[in-house]
């Protein structure tokens, strides 16, 4: 799909596209892994293992190149990964990947973001700029009013875990490959104190709730005779 390739619709029967070997296409859309790469090796310092899904659908030659971009683009190594079929037989080389990935001495080249004393707004803009590429960030009323209360309640030194489409890089689910030059719109902040983090949502993103392990609706009742609830807090 990053190379230009029609949308999968959930549901749907696969498009031809995916189904039959396009090496074309599948080369246009590894510019999306190439970024994905370079962002964890450059950015971050980590040494990166690509594992590689092996569908039915996929030919030897599309392994091979996926492979081999992987590689070209400093990945530590990248790995056919046939578990799905083989089950643990299929993912011994991915395995012993990662262990040499992890026995490197490359993970001691860690970077961060941004720095947790830089204000809400630096961090976020860190994050468009560095992460997903983009040349500047929107922020809604709503969010600005969101840093403003934040930083006043003394949580503006926590970290950001931005919530956006996992479609793109940028806000946009349309937007394929490695988009650039757009705006990256902040419409609300949350936090979460507990777990200790800000996350902003970019554009129109649901979220759900964090539900315990046992659900606070069990211990609700109803009263018949009286209506009268008992156990809402």
């Amino acid at each position: 799909m990053h190379g230009g390739g029609p949308n999968v619709t959930p549901g749907a029967t696969i498009p031809k596209e995916y189904r039959e070997e396009n090496l074309e296409l599948l080369e246009k859309g590894l510019s999306n892994l190439k970024a994905h790469i370079n962002v964890i090796t450059k950015e971050y310092g980590f040494p990166v293992v690509v594992a590689v899904n092996k569908f039915a659908t996929d030919s030897d030659k599309e392994l091979e190149l996926v492979k081999k971009v992987c590689k070209e683009s400093g990945a530590f190594d990248a790995c056919i990964a046939d578990h799905w079929a083989l089950g643990g037989d299929g993912a011994i080389d991915l395995a012993n990947a990662v262990i040499k990935a992890s026995e490197s001495g490359n993970t001691s080249n860690t970077k961060f973001t941004y720095d947790l004393n830089d204000s809400i707004e630096k961090k976020i803009e860190s994050i468009a700029r560095k992460i997903y590429g983009a040349n500047g960030v929107e922020f809604s009323p709503l969010a600005k009013s969101k840093i403003e209360l934040y930083e006043s309640l003394g949580f503006g030194n926590l970290p950001v875990c931005v919530a956006k489409t996992h479609l793109s890089f940028s806000h946009d689910p349309n937007l394929k490959g490695v988009p650039k030059d757009f705006t990256f719109p902040i419409t609300d902040i949350r936090a979460s104190i507990g777990a200790g983090f800000l996350y902003p949502l970019a554009a129109e993103i649901t979220t759900m709730p964090g539900l315990p392990t046992r659900p606070a609706f069990y211990d609700i009742d109803i009263d018949p005779e009286t209506e009268v609830i008992d156990g809402l807090f």
